[in-house]
């Protein structure tokens, strides 16, 4: 489809210190996100050795995570958080393996390892906001858990019990809501602005911008997005970790080709260096 000019008060959020150009925002296929998946699963496999790297990065990620949820579980919204938070920044060298593969470069892993440092500025603004973010989101939690356990926090066992028996289900609804709010701003703001910090350059308001017009132009295509994102990693999540080592890099790799289908090209896009 043809892309979408963006409107030009968002225009005039204006250019870089390099002088690029506001990205253009394409409209998409509703299915497009299993275009994604598939163009992805084609990186993973051209190159698995250095993409399960960091497959197995996300897989002891979780782990930490859970460790910290057993002890914590009134927790359990913000280190979700936590998880989103770290996830764009584990597949930034996801991303720059599947560039260096769209250039026709062999993909050397520790080229991905590195990626990030000639942009490292307005990455480190990206990551500030999402901490800040995830700050917001753990304190919200605790306030819902503080609204609907007055006297003290339940057992972990109890808690599941709860859960599990829709017990409170009031609480439930609250917590559940507070978590979609917070996981919808983490994700329209990080659709596509890492891909777009690594590919151009870009800096960081700029980048988050057009996630956020690239999820406003495309509803339908970003939900059915993130609701693969989601299923994926509940499914890893559910296979003790291990299914995180392929599922990761493939989301990871399929993220890039949504950036890729998502903002319009430069007309002349330098080659990774």
């Amino acid at each position: 489809m043809q892309p979408s000019e963006l409107p030009t008060g968002e225009q005039q959020v204006d250019e870089d210190a390099q002088g690029l150009p506001f990205p253009v925002v394409r409209e998409v296929g509703l299915l497009a996100p299993f275009e994604w998946l598939a163009k992805g699963a084609a990186d993973l496999a051209s190159h698995p050795g250095a993409s399960i790297f960091y497959g197995v990065c996300f897989a002891f990620m979780g782990l930490l995570l859970s460790t910290v949820f057993s002890h914590a579980y009134h927790l359990t919204s913000g280190l979700v958080c936590g998880f989103l938070l770290l996830g764009p920044f584990v597949s930034l060298g996801l991303y720059d393996l599947s560039r260096q593969r769209e250039a026709g470069r062999p993909t050397v892993l520790a080229h991905s390892l590195t990626a990030g440092q000639h942009n490292a500025g307005a990455i480190g603004v990206f990551a500030v906001v999402l901490i800040i973010i995830f700050l917001v989101w753990a304190r919200a939690s605790l306030v819902v858990f503080a609204l609907f356990y007055t006297s003290e926090m339940p057992s972990m066992a109890r808690f599941v019990e709860q859960i599990v028996g829709l017990e409170n289900i009031e609480f439930l609804m609250a917590y559940a809501f507070v978590g979609f709010i917070f996981a919808s701003l983490v994700f329209g703001a990080s659709v596509v602005a890492i891909p777009l910090m690594l590919d151009r350059r870009q800096d960081a308001v700029t980048s988050m911008l057009a996630s956020l017009i690239a999820l406003g132009h495309n509803p339908g295509p970003m939900l059915i997005w993130a609701l693969l994102i989601v299923l994926l990693t509940v499914a890893g999540f559910t296979t003790f970790f291990l299914g995180l080592i392929v599922l990761m890099p493939l989301i990871g790799h399929a993220t890039w080709h949504a950036y890729r289908a998502l903002v319009e090209p430069l007309p002349e896009r330098p080659e990774p260096d």
